[in-house]
C-alpha cells in the first residue's frame, strides 16, 4: 500500500528524482524571468542601489515642490483673505475667469494717512489725518476673450447726484444731490465706520450713474501702491516737460526715467509746481498713463508666464489690496492673471468720462452727453476705440432702391456728397467745366494716414489727432483734448514714448 501521507513519498524519493524535482522547480521561475542576473551579482546590486537613490531624490523634489506650491497658494490665500471686504452690493457676482465672460469691477484709490501711513512723506497723501478720501475712481472692463482692457475713470471733482445705501449695520444713508464724487466714499465711511460701506455706497454710485450692475471693487491706498511698483523693480515714466515740485520734492527732467514706487506715484498723483495746470482732469490721464506704464513694465518681463516673478508682483500688490468678497479668490485670480499673459499693452483702452465745467462753479465739472456713449462700450463689452465701428457706420449708411447697377452719382443722397470738409478742396470741387465740352471730375485729397510710430494723424497745419477719440494732442505733453469739450480725456501713450522720449517699440 502506498503511504497516506504524499510528503514522506517525496521524502523517500531517491536523488534522481529530487534533481529533476529541482530543475522543474527552476524551469517554472524562469518562465517569467530569470532567477539571476546574467552580469555579475555586485554590478546588479549597484545597479540597483543607483535606482533607489534616483527613487528617492525625484519624490524629495516632488515633496518639495509640492511644498513650496502649497505655501505659495497659502501665503496668497493668507494675502487675499486679510484684505477681503464683504461687499454689500445686491445679487453678489462671484467672478470665474474661466465662465468665458467679461470680468467688471470699480478701482478704487483710497487717500487715507490711517493704518500705519501716517509718517509718510512726500506728498503720498492729500487727506486729513483720520480721513478716508476716494482720490481715484476707474472703472475696469476687462474683455471676456481677454483680447482687451477698458480703463475709464471718473474724475472726483465731478457734481453728481448719488442714491441711497446702507451701512454694514444696516443704517440708511439717505441719496444725495449736486455732490462731489468721491464725497461719497468719505461719507458712507464716517456713517458706517468700515471700508465695506465706503467701498459698496460707491460701487452703487457707479452703478446709478452708469447703468452697469458692478458688485465687485478693489480698493488700494497710495502706499500700495508704491510698493506694487517696487515689487516689478520700478516702472519707466516718460516725463514730458521739466517738472518741479516742492511738496513732493520732486526734481525730474525731461526724458525718461526710471522710477521707484513713491516717485512713480507721487508724479501721476501731483497737483503743484511745474508741469501741471493743478487740475484734477490733468492728473487722471497721468494716473492712466501710470497703470499702462506698470502693465507694459510687467508684460516685457514676462512677468505673467514667469511663476516666481508673478508670485512676487501677486504677493506685494495682494498685501497692498483690500478686494470684495466676490473676488477674493486664490485660484480665481491666479487665473486670470495667466489668461492675461498674452495681452497687447496697445489693447490697454484708457479715458476719462466725457465732462464740461459746471455752470455755477468752474473748479468743478459735470459729465457731459456723450458720456452715456462710453459706458453704453462697456456695457456691451466692446472696445473702448475700434471694435464695430465700421460695421456701425455702414449700418447707418443712409439707403436707395437705386438697385446694385446705380452709378455713385444716382446712389448718393444729398446728405451723402462730399463736402469741402472731407478731402475736396472748394477750388477742386467748384472748378469750371472744361472748354471742351466735358464733365470736369473732382479730384479728392488724399486721407490723412496714422503714422505708425507716434500712432497719430498729422493734418497739413501740424495738427495732431488721436485716430482714435479724435480728440487734439499737445505735442509738448502728449495729452489729449476731448474734441466737444475741450478737457483733458488721455494721454497719447505711443506718442509720448516715441517722440518724446524715444522708447523703442517692439516693431523697431
Amino acid at each position: 500500500m502506498g503511504s497516506p501521507n504524499p510528503r514522506n513519498d517525496a521524502r523517500k524519493v531517491g536523488p534522481l528524482a529530487s534533481h529533476t524535482a529541482k530543475k522543474t522547480r527552476e524551469a517554472y521561475l524562469g518562465s517569467s524571468r530569470r532567477s539571476h542576473p546574467r552580469h555579475s551579482a555586485s554590478s546588479w546590486r549597484i545597479h540597483h542601489r543607483l535606482l533607489r537613490i534616483i527613487a528617492c531624490v525625484v519624490t524629495a523634489a516632488l515633496v518639495f515642490v509640492g511644498t513650496v506650491a502649497a505655501a505659495t497658494w497659502l501665503s496668497l490665500n493668507d494675502a487675499i483673505i486679510d484684505g477681503k471686504v464683504e461687499s454689500l452690493i445686491p445679487q453678489e457676482e462671484r467672478f470665474d475667469p474661466n465662465k468665458g465672460k467679461a470680468i467688471k469691477f470699480v478701482l478704487i484709490g483710497q487717500d487715507t494717512r490711517d493704518d500705519g501711513n501716517a509718517d509718510l512723506s512726500g506728498g503720498l497723501h492729500d487727506g486729513e489725518d483720520g480721513l478716508h478720501n476716494a482720490d481715484t475712481t476707474m472703472v475696469v472692463d476687462i474683455s471676456a476673450d481677454r483680447s482687451f482692457i477698458n480703463i475709464v475713470s471718473i474724475p472726483r471733482d465731478s457734481i453728481v447726484d448719488v442714491p441711497s445705501c446702507k451701512t454694514t449695520g444696516g443704517k440708511d444713508i439717505p441719496a444725495q444731490y449736486g455732490v462731489m464724487f468721491n464725497s461719497v466714499f468719505s461719507t458712507a465711511y464716517r456713517e458706517g465706520g468700515d471700508l465695506s460701506t465706503a467701498a459698496s455706497c460707491t460701487v452703487t454710485a457707479v452703478n446709478s450713474l452708469t447703468g452697469m450692475h458692478i458688485t465687485n471693487f478693489i480698493v488700494v491706498d497710495f502706499k500700495g501702491l508704491a510698493d506694487m511698483i517696487d515689487a516689478i523693480g520700478g516702472v519707466d515714466v516718460c516725463i514730458p516737460v521739466d517738472t518741479v515740485d516742492p511738496n513732493t520734492d520732486m526734481d525730474l527732467r525731461k526724458g525718461l526715467h526710471h522710477l521707484d514706487g513713491r516717485a512713480a506715484t507721487n508724479y501721476a498723483r501731483m497737483r503743484h509746481g511745474s508741469g501741471t495746470d493743478g487740475s484734477d482732469i490733468m492728473r487722471t490721464t497721468r494716473q492712466q498713463y501710470l497703470i499702462k506704464s506698470v502693465i507694459n513694465e510687467a508684460i516685457s518681463k514676462n512677468m505673467f508666464t514667469q511663476t516666481n516673478e508673478l508670485y512676487q508682483l501677486a504677493l506685494a500688490a495682494l498685501r497692498s489690496l483690500n478686494i470684495s468678497s466676490g473676488m477674493a479668490d486664490t485660484n480665481a485670480l491666479v487665473s486670470l492673471a495667466l489668461s492675461l499673459r498674452n495681452l497687447d499693452i496697445s489693447h490697454v483702452y484708457a479715458q476719462t468720462v466725457p465732462v464740461v465745467p459746471a455752470p455755477f462753479d468752474p473748479n468743478r465739472v459735470v459729465w457731459a452727453d456723450t458720456a452715456d456713449e462710453v459706458w453704453h462700450k462697456l456695457r456691451d463689452d466692446k472696445p473702448l476705440y475700434g471694435g464695430d465701428e465700421v460695421d456701425t457706420k455702414e449700418d447707418d449708411a443712409p439707403q436707395t432702391d437705386q438697385g446694385d447697377n446705380a452709378s455713385p452719382s444716382e446712389s448718393a443722397s444729398p446728405s451723402n456728397s462730399t463736402s469741402p470738409s472731407e478731402g475736396v478742396s472748394p477750388s477742386e470741387s467748384d472748378a469750371p467745366a472744361p472748354s471742351d465740352g466735358t464733365t470736369a471730375t473732382p479730384t479728392a485729397k488724399p486721407q490723412p494716414t496714422v503714422d505708425p510710430k507716434t500712432g497719430l494723424i498729422k493734418q497739413e497745419d501740424g495738427t495732431l489727432i488721436d485716430p482714435d477719440t479724435n480728440g487734439t494732442v499737445d505735442p509738448e505733453n502728449g495729452a489729449i483734448t476731448d474734441p466737444d469739450t475741450g478737457q483733458y480725456i488721455g494721454i497719447a501713450y505711443q506718442y509720448l514714448n516715441s517722440t518724446i522720449c524715444s522708447v523703442p517699440t517692439k516693431h523697431e
